[in-house]
């Protein structure tokens, strides 16, 4: 158990038996009245955003999450076999569970997987990786009918946007959150 005033990024709550991560809070003392807590809360699993408001010194309860570094091992099936760096223990994380982050993962990836009373509840890698350019199509100088971008194949097999002059072959910095180009690799 916590209070309203122990809120803090990334803790996750346990709210009628639901799991939330808190993405936002921030406390407020209007002029009149009681203070209270606003914040922003992601589901766990379905990753749906909800405002919900507490008052000041509200009890919540708090889930343990355990966060630990793994590498994802192979694909079995549709699920994704990660090995505790720790432990060498190897556990099976179902595709929806990684979602996006399955776009950016090769094999010997890095990844922390968040684990809840032996449930994996979410895949989370760091912020930019680098990956190869499997396909696109070459640049057409003075084609700037696309805002300078086409469409590239990773070899992870997720399309991204990439600028005219990148060429197929060549190994790229992506944007893990929201699939974004962030430059060349030079090797």
């Amino acid at each position: 158990m916590a209070t309203t005033n122990d809120l803090k990024n990334g803790l996750v709550l346990n709210l009628d038996g639901q799991l939330w991560t808190v993405v936002e809070f921030q406390h407020v003392k209007p002029g009149k009245g009681g203070a209270f807590v606003r914040t922003k809360l992601k589901h766990v699993l379905s990753g749906k955003v909800v405002d919900k408001t507490f008052n000041a010194g509200t009890k919540v309860e708090t889930a343990t999450v355990d966060k630990r570094s793994m590498t994802f091992l192979y694909k079995e099936g549709t699920d994704f076999v990660f090995m505790d760096t720790d432990t060498y223990d190897q556990i099976n994380v179902p595709a929806a569970t990684v979602s996006d982050a399955a776009n950016y993962m090769l094999e010997n990836t890095d990844a922390v997987v968040a684990v809840h009373e032996g449930t994996p509840l979410f895949v989370e890698l760091s912020t930019s990786v680098e990956l190869l350019i499997q396909h696109t199509d070459p640049g057409l100088q003075g084609d700037r009918s696309t805002g300078g971008t086409k469409p590239a194949t990773l070899e992870t097999g997720a399309e991204i946007q990439v600028p005219l002059f990148v060429t197929t072959g060549e190994k790229v910095k992506v944007d893990t959150r929201d699939g974004r180009y962030l430059g060349r690799v030079s090797s």
